[in-house]
C-alpha cells in the first residue's frame, strides 16, 4: 500500500538528511578512472555519453577504439565531427575476424601509443579507452606498463576503460566500476544491428 503524504515526507526527509551528508562528505576534487565492464549492451553507449557531457562543458576528449575497424558509427558521425574531441578508431575489427595474433599484437601496441599521447595530455579532460579490456585479456599489451601509464596521467584527467571480462587490477585501480548485465538482446532473438542504437 502506498505511503499516504505525511509519511512519505517524513521518509523523504530522512532521505535528504542522508544524502545531502554524504555530498557534503565527497569534497576531493581529481580525475576518476571509470570501468564499464560486463556482458551487457551500453558500455561504450555510456563512454559517449560522457563525451557528449564533456562537450557541454565546453571541455576536450580524446577516444581510442581499440577493437572497432569501421568508421560509419553513428556515435563518430557526431562526436568525431566535433572539434573539441580526438577521435581514434584505431582496431582492425574483432579477434574472430582478424584471427592472427602476432597483426593484432602488433596493431594493440600503435594504438596504445596513441592512448600514451591522449593520457599524458593535460588539455584532454575525458580520455575514453573504448574496449581496451580485450587487449589486455590476450596478452597484447602489456598490463604493468597500461596501469603505470594510467596513473600517472593528469591529475584532473577522467578515463573511461570498456569491454567485457575487466582484469581484477584494473577494477582495483579504477575509482567506479559498472557491471552492465545482459538480461536480454534483440541480436539473439534475430533482430540485426540497428542504426542509431547499435551502430
Amino acid at each position: 500500500m502506498p505511503d499516504n503524504s505525511e509519511q512519505h515526507q517524513q521518509r523523504m526527509a530522512r532521505k535528504k538528511t542522508v544524502v545531502d551528508a554524504a555530498i557534503a562528505k565527497a569534497g576531493r576534487d581529481q580525475g576518476v578512472m571509470l570501468v564499464l565492464t560486463g556482458n551487457g549492451k551500453g558500455k561504450s553507449s555510456s563512454a559517449f555519453g560522457m563525451v557528449a557531457r564533456t562537450l557541454g562543458y565546453g571541455l576536450k576528449a580524446g577516444v581510442a577504439q581499440f577493437i572497432k575497424s569501421r568508421r560509419d558509427t553513428g556515435e563518430e558521425k557526431f562526436l568525431g565531427m566535433q572539434p573539441s574531441v580526438q577521435w581514434r578508431v584505431l582496431g582492425d575489427g574483432f579477434t574472430w575476424n582478424t584471427q592472427n595474433r602476432d597483426a593484432d599484437t602488433a596493431t594493440a601496441q600503435r594504438a596504445w601509443a596513441v592512448a600514451q599521447g591522449f593520457l599524458g595530455d593535460a588539455s584532454l579532460h575525458l580520455v575514453v579507452l573504448d574496449e581496451l579490456t580485450y587487449l589486455l585479456k590476450y596478452g597484447y599489451l602489456d598490463a604493468q606498463q597500461v596501469c603505470a601509464d594510467l596513473a600517472a596521467r593528469p591529475p584532473m584527467q577522467h578515463v573511461v576503460i570498456t569491454g567485457r571480462a575487466a582484469p581484477q587490477y584494473l577494477l582495483d585501480l579504477a575509482d567506479t566500476v559498472s557491471e552492465i548485465q545482459d538480461l536480454k538482446h534483440a541480436f539473439r532473438d534475430g533482430v540485426c544491428a540497428q542504426p542509431g542504437i547499435d551502430l
